[in-house]
C-alpha cells in the first residue's frame, strides 16, 4: 500500500526534515488518503501537548539570577582588575555579550513563532475540512471574517497572477485571533496568516522571505497587521503573493 511508505515519514515531514518534492508529494497523499491525514493530525496535536506541558514550568528571572550567582567563579577579583585596567576592553566585551544574548533570544523566539505557524499550516492541510469558508471569491471570503476576528483587511485581485483563493478560516496564535486564508499555486498550497501586530510577542524578523527547513516563510507589517506567507513552493512565489497582499492591505 501507499500509506506503508508515507506512515514511516511523517514525523520527519511535521519537523521539516523532508526534501521539497518529498513533502509536495505527501502534501498531495495527505489530501486524499483520510487515514493519514488524521494520523499527521494526532502526531501534530502530540507535539502541542508535549510543548505545553514542558512550559508548565517556567523560570522566573529572579530565579535565573539567583542561579547564575550560584554558579559562577568565586574568585572574581581577577576579572575585575583587568576591567579596571582595560576599561575600553571590558565595555567592548560587555556590548558584544548583551547584543549575543539578545541576537539568541530574538532567534529562539522566532524558531518558536516559525515552528507554531508550521504545525498550524500542516494540521490545516491535514484536516478534513482545511477551511471553514469555502470560496475563490475574495468579496465572499473577506466578509466571512467580520465579527470573527479584531480587525478588517482587504485581499487581492488574483486575475492573471497564477494564484487561486481557496478559502479561509480562524485560527489562534499566542492567544491571538487572526485570519488563516489558504491560497494555491501550481498545487503547491500556501498559508496566510494575518494578526495584530501589537497582540504577537516580539522578535520576528521582518527580511523578504527566509527558509525554514522545508518550508519558506515571509513577513511583512502594514496598517498595523502582521502577515505571513508559509509554503513549500519557492521563494519568488511567496513574496509575488506578499507584494500583492501588501498592495492590497496599503489601497
Amino acid at each position: 500500500m501507499a500509506c506503508d511508505s508515507w506512515v514511516p515519514k511523517l514525523d520527519a515531514y511535521l519537523d521539516g526534515e523532508l526534501s521539497a518534492a518529498e513533502t509536495s508529494q505527501l502534501d498531495a497523499h495527505l489530501r486524499g488518503c483520510s487515514a493519514c491525514a488524521a494520523q499527521a493530525l494526532a502526531r501534530v496535536q502530540m507535539k502541542r501537548a508535549l510543548k505545553t506541558a514542558g512550559q508548565r514550568f517556567a523560570p522566573s528571572a529572579e530565579f535565573k539570577a539567583r542561579m547564575r550567582a550560584q554558579l559562577a567563579p568565586k574568585p572574581v577579583a581577577s576579572f575585575w582588575k583587568l576591567a579596571w585596567a582595560f576599561p575600553a576592553a571590558a565595555l567592548a566585551l560587555l556590548l558584544v555579550t548583551v547584543l549575543l544574548t539578545g541576537l539568541s533570544d530574538r532567534r529562539s523566539r522566532e524558531q518558536t513563532l516559525v515552528s507554531e505557524l508550521t504545525d498550524l499550516h500542516v494540521s490545516t492541510l491535514a484536516s478534513a475540512t482545511p477551511v471553514d469558508v469555502v470560496s475563490t471569491d475574495r468579496h465572499t471570503v473577506k466578509p466571512w471574517f467580520q465579527g470573527k476576528v479584531p480587525f478588517t483587511f482587504n485581499l487581492p485581485e488574483l486575475q492573471n497572477t497564477g494564484f487561486q483563493l481557496l478559502g479561509g478560516r480562524v485560527t489562534y496564535l499566542a492567544q491571538t485571533p487572526g485570519a488563516h486564508l489558504i491560497y494555491q499555486i501550481r498545487k503547491h498550497e500556501i498559508s496566510v496568516f494575518i494578526f495584530p501586530e501589537k497582540a504577537l510577542p516580539a522578535g520576528f524578523s521582518t527580511s523578504p522571505s527566509e527558509q525554514h527547513l522545508a518550508f519558506h516563510v515571509a513577513t511583512f507589517m502594514e496598517g498595523g497587521l502582521r502577515y505571513y506567507i508559509l509554503g513549500d513552493t519557492t521563494p519568488a512565489d511567496l513574496d509575488s503573493l506578499a507584494d500583492l497582499l501588501r498592495s492590497a492591505a496599503s489601497s
